[in-house]
């Protein structure tokens, strides 16, 4: 393309032209000078710093404004040391940029001990699984010693660990899982008194409200045995129980028998007499109502004696004579 006909090179002319031009009157001395727009100029730049430093300041205030609830504790502190410690709901302030707010919580938490395996008195290895109610009760002891809430909690585990340990290394593995056991009843009571003992000696600024036993298990390698074990004793017991039931079965019994025989023996006794007294009455009766008639007596007795000798098969011989024989043949004189 001709450079004569090339837009770009009229419009960088052109542009080289109106440069000269503003030049030209810039550097005229006969220009009236222009006071009036720096002067408006200078007002609206002082104006736009103070609105700038207003709202700057502004901000730096309500940033270190902060409120403190009910259910907290503020501690400000200033280069890492406490200044102050705010337990009162309500607005407060801190100096900007040198000093900070920590928020602690002022009510009670729960924290889950982690599972734990403990040998008891008797030998048997458990698994035990803890939970613990706590609260800060000194926030500066707390964030002296403690530095932080995880620590606290550390401290906390580490201390129920061995008071636990310690406890339930007094016990028998049957007392630790029979809740009607007198002892196993205070022990949680125990290991909460003895954890804020150590807390107050360490001078933690916290204090454990409650410790409590989740659950109690057995390691797996040696659950199965116990369970045998278990069911061994538990069969021993019914067996013992069985054994006394039968020994007291034929203790009754033979008391039973001796009483029946007792009683028997009184009431044939009794019979007897009763029986030898009525014979005698009727032998009497008998002897005097044959007394009035011998023959007749004779008769009867005959007659018995035949009753008694005579059966279905007895073949007698009698004399022609005899006055059985005439009866029979009915002679009668």
């Amino acid at each position: 393309m001709n450079n004569d006909n090339n837009p770009f090179k009229n419009m960088e002319e052109r542009f080289k032209q109106n440069q000269r031009a503003k030049q030209k009157a810039k550097n005229d001395p006969n220009k009236p000078t222009q006071i009036r727009p720096a002067f408006e100029m200078e007002k609206y730049l002082k104006l736009t710093v103070t609105l700038t430093l207003t709202f700057a300041l502004l901000v730096i205030i309500i940033a270190n404004l902060f409120i403190v609830k009910e259910n907290e504790y503020r501690v400000v502190r200033q280069f890492g040391e406490i200044t102050r410690i705010i337990e009162t709901p309500g607005l407060n302030m801190k100096i900007p940029f040198i000093q900070s707010v920590m928020t602690l919580p002022k009510s009670q938490m729960i924290y889950n001990v982690s599972e734990a395996e403990i040998n008891t008195k008797d030998k048997k290895r458990i698994i035990i699984d803890n939970y613990a109610v706590w609260k800060i009760t000194d926030p500066g002891k707390m964030i002296s010693n403690a530095r932080n809430i995880v620590n606290a909690e550390a401290r906390v585990e580490e201390f129920i660990y061995s008071v636990v340990r310690t406890e339930l290394g007094q016990l028998d593995y049957v007392d630790v899982v029979n809740d009607e056991n007198s002892s196993r009843g205070s022990l949680n009571d125990r290991v909460t008194d003895r954890v804020n003992e150590f807390l107050n000696d360490g001078n933690f600024g916290v204090e454990v409200v409650d410790v409590r036993m989740k659950r109690i298990d057995l390691p797996e390698e040696n659950e199965q045995s116990i369970y045998t074990r278990m069911i061994s004793e538990r069969q021993s017991t019914a067996q013992k129980y069985l054994s006394e039931g039968d020994a007291d079965r034929s203790r009754i019994e033979a008391e039973t028998d001796r009483e029946v025989q007792q009683m028997l023996a009184t009431a044939k006794k009794e019979a007897a007499v009763i029986h030898a007294e009525g014979e005698s009455e009727a032998a009497k009766i008998y002897n005097e109502t044959f007394s009035k008639d011998p023959a007749f007596y004779n008769l009867y007795r005959t007659l018995q004696s035949y009753a008694k000798t005579v059966g279905k098969d007895t073949m007698i011989i009698l004399p022609a004579d005899s006055p059985y024989a005439k009866l029979l043949t009915g002679y009668l004189e």
